[in-house]
């Protein structure tokens, strides 16, 4: 009978470091992502609590939406964006 080898082992003696390797993200990109998740729930909760008038809901739709968009750009380009002010030469 054959043996199927599901996924190659890895070395984890590094801890964090390794793990944030096998999954491509440093720790600078890690917390940028999270911001970016909080940015994003708290968008979601402004969308949710829209109220009955049309010109209060559109401001405030509007304010949502335009949050949401800074959520999802800060967590697809957010480590970019960020990795000048890490990597400063003095």
């Amino acid at each position: 009978m054959r043996k199927f080898n599901i996924a190659a082992p890895v070395d984890m003696s590094e801890g964090f470091k390794d793990f944030f390797d096998t999954i491509g993200l440093t720790g600078g990109g890690l917390v940028t992502k999270g911001i970016a998740a909080v940015i994003a729930v708290i968008a979601l909760r402004m969308l949710l609590q829209l109220s009955g008038d049309p010109k209060g809901a559109l401001r405030k739709g509007s304010m949502a939406v335009g949050t949401l968009f800074v959520a999802v750009v800060l967590a697809l380009y957010g480590d970019t964006l960020f990795s000048t002010v890490t990597e400063a030469k003095g």
